[in-house]
């Protein structure tokens, strides 16, 4: 089936790689949409959406930009124009995937609007930046991010095969169907190492039930993730098992989810079985990363690159109130449920962050700050017991059952 292609780029300055890709993807069999991004010349061929549409979309115009010769203002104002184009062209139906290929001022520009596009639209940006740390261009959406080895900079023997192995990714991309399958309703879940026996064994039980899980590494991205297709409306209910992303918050880790971290649930009304899977650790990189004030607190080297830091009552506290407070905003039934023999596979008897006082320090913290909407049940077993991820499947699945009443908060 015929597809088409937006290309996004500085085609004034890789006017000739551009239109080897465009050509390659033309050969193909599939169409092809310009979209330009040139700020300080006129490309070499006349583009479909031009540099001064771009501009007049991030509120500015191209005249302005070239005379000024502000760099670092261009690259906003055409930021914000493909962010602002990009969306409204994928609903017009311009196109089923797109491609780009640059430097760091394009990676920035075209990456901008590719993370406007919903998951699951090919996203294919060729870049001389892509060895390096990629997590601003790719965020949370599902982005390839390919290195171009050598600077595209002209064709080369090199260069042709690196851009054509690019034009082949993204042709390739529009090009699989998958077999229709049937729509099943989709339940998020959260999960972290130390939680994957609770999530999948819940997993299983809600997909022998009709429903299909989604789960998610409670890794900071992976809970951001989470909250962003909840908000673009994918899922029926919520089964946060794994909350464990508010300790780096709270205590200053490193896999934070952000200050959105269980609202989008709320805010839509979806039912929500919780959990406090993983709140007895906040996370670091390397044990020498540890922050000064830390030194002296228990830890578990997970790996070279990960450092386990036990959370104290005081924290524990601390994260239950922020915690209650979120959900306490929640529009939709919530069951907050508590394992009270442990959070995780090393807070267990004999494990070494086994710490009572602390998971009891939390609990309290909940019930004392969650509202009376937000219903909280004890549960004398341990998060990872099979007994207590039926519990979690059961009363998700009852919740879902029911019609909730979307609450005013």
């Amino acid at each position: 089936m015929r597809r088409k292609i937006l290309l996004i780029g500085t085609f004034d300055t890789k006017g000739e790689e551009y239109s080897f890709v465009r050509n390659l993807i033309l050969n193909r069999g599939h169409e092809v949409l310009l979209l330009d991004i040139s700020i300080m010349n006129d490309p070499p061929f006349p583009p479909h959406i031009t540099s001064s549409k771009v501009a007049a979309e991030g509120g500015s115009n191209l005249k302005d930009l070239r005379n000024n010769a502000d760099r670092g203002k261009a690259v906003e104002v055409m930021s914000s124009g493909v962010r602002a184009l990009v969306p409204k062209l994928f609903v017009e139906g311009r196109f089923d995937g797109v491609l780009s290929l640059g430097g760091g001022t394009g990676t920035n520009i075209a990456t901008a609007g590719m993370r406007e596009l919903p998951v699951g639209i090919p996203k294919v940006m060729i870049s001389s930046i892509a060895s390096a740390d990629v997590s601003p261009y790719v965020d949370i959406k599902d982005i390839t991010m390919m290195y171009s080895v050598v600077d595209i900079s002209g064709l080369n023997r090199l260069s042709r095969r690196i851009l054509a192995n690019a034009a082949g990714a993204i042709c390739g991309m529009v090009e699989q169907d998958i077999s229709d399958t049937e729509d099943k309703p989709l339940i998020a879940a959260s999960m972290f190492g130390v939680t994957t026996p609770c999530v999948t064994k819940v997993r299983q039980k809600l997909e022998q039930a009709g429903y299909e899980v989604v789960v998610f590494h409670a890794t900071g991205t992976g809970g951001r993730a989470m909250e962003s297709l909840i908000r673009d409306g994918y899922f029926s209910g919520v089964a946060d098992i794994t909350t464990t992303e508010i300790c780096d918050e709270v205590v200053g880790g490193v896999l934070s989810a952000g200050q959105d971290r269980l609202h989008a649930a709320g805010r839509k009304g979806l039912p929500q079985v919780i959990s406090c899977g993983a709140l007895d650790m906040v996370n670091f990189h390397a044990k020498e990363t540890v922050p000064e004030q830390f030194k002296t607190r228990t830890f578990i080297q997970h790996n070279p690159n990960v450092t386990l830091m036990r959370t104290t009552p005081e924290e524990c506290r601390e994260i239950g109130k922020v915690i209650a407070k979120r959900l306490n905003k929640s529009k939709g039934p919530v069951l907050f449920l508590l394992p009270l023999r442990g959070l995780s596979m090393i807070d267990k008897q004999d494990q070494p962050f086994h710490d009572p006082q602390a998971d009891q320090a939390l609990f309290e913290a909940l019930r004392q700050y969650t509202e009376p909407h937000i219903k909280i049940l004890d549960a004398d077993m341990h998060i990872n017991d099979a007994s207590f991820a039926s519990l979690i499947a059961d009363e998700l699945i009852s919740l879902l059952k029911k019609k909730p009443a979307i609450l005013n908060n």
